[in-house]
């Protein structure tokens, strides 16, 4: 039952957004076409209501509490990397509302911050007036072009989300800085990547300057670990062991050596070299 649920939701899912965009169009549909399309729809959606009652009721038997329940029956019907793409959606936005409030996240009392947005804000800010230029201008063609309103609207709602999108980046990487505790060195990218790395593992750091990081933001290549920002990474901190490390789609290495970007590359070096205890004095 669960996999034909499965199927029949995620076959339902782009033929309903398919409709949604005919009719927004204003490209005409026979009535019964429209019809049974919601009928099927509905249907989809009472048996993945079905399902979904069903699981939770198995997991509350099995005694965990009831986010506990919901977080299993979400993780048995969406799929992880699926769940993982929300999940960054849904912490962009908190990252919004934490830049407004110039607040940053996992930065506790006596921490060190070690910021690398400003390595990274410049081309965000060029893609932002961008996104913001490419929305406005669609929307003049599309009105010139005699589009229809729906049409219109699908467009810039769409031209808003990448605005939005690219506004959650920045404020990813602003309010989640690096950050050095008496305990751990966390290692972040915005809200796509947390490392936390034990100090007790830390054997050495000192600063690099590597300005040719072409792969991916997050990249493990054997036991390194790169976090690159503009292409630049500048801190190297050598393990005296492996740590496991959770890749931003769910995807898990055992690492020895990590290197990251900061803005002071100097100050991250000295806060690591730093001895807890006398920082904690």
């Amino acid at each position: 039952m669960l996999g034909a649920a499965r199927a029949v939701l995620y076959a339902v899912i782009p033929a309903e957004l398919l409709l949604g965009i005919l009719l927004v169009s204003g490209v005409p549909l026979p009535g019964p076409v429209v019809v049974a399309a919601e009928a099927v729809v509905v249907t989809a959606l009472a048996l993945e209501a079905a399902v979904v009652s069903r699981l939770y009721r198995a997991e509350r038997r099995r005694g965990p509490g009831r986010r506990a329940a919901a977080r299993a029956v979400r993780d048995r019907l969406v799929p992880p990397k699926v769940s993982r793409l929300m999940m960054f959606d849904l912490h962009g936005m908190v990252s919004l509302g934490q830049w407004a409030a110039r607040r940053r996240d996992g930065v506790p009392p006596g921490a060190v911050a070690v910021p690398y947005a400003g390595g990274q804000n410049p081309m965000l800010l060029m893609w932002l007036f961008a996104m913001a230029v490419e929305a406005a201008v669609l929307e003049f063609l599309l009105r010139g072009l005699g589009a229809p309103a729906g049409l219109r609207w699908l467009f810039l709602v769409l031209g808003i989300y990448s605005v939005v999108f690219v506004l959650a980046s920045i404020a990813g990487g602003v309010t989640r800085p690096h950050v050095v505790t008496e305990r751990e060195l966390r290692v972040r990218y915005g809200v796509y990547f947390d490392a936390r790395i034990p100090r007790e593992l830390i054997a050495s750091v000192r600063r690099v300057r590597n300005f040719d990081e072409d792969g991916p933001p997050v990249e493990v290549d054997g036991d390194r670990l790169g976090v690159v920002v503009g292409s630049q990474t500048n801190v190297l901190v050598e393990l005296a062991g492996p740590v496991t490390v959770v890749r931003p789609f769910g995807g898990t290495a055992e690492v020895r050596s990590v290197r990251f970007y900061a803005d002071d590359p100097e100050a991250a070096v000295a806060s690591l070299r730093a001895r807890p205890a006398a920082r904690a004095a």
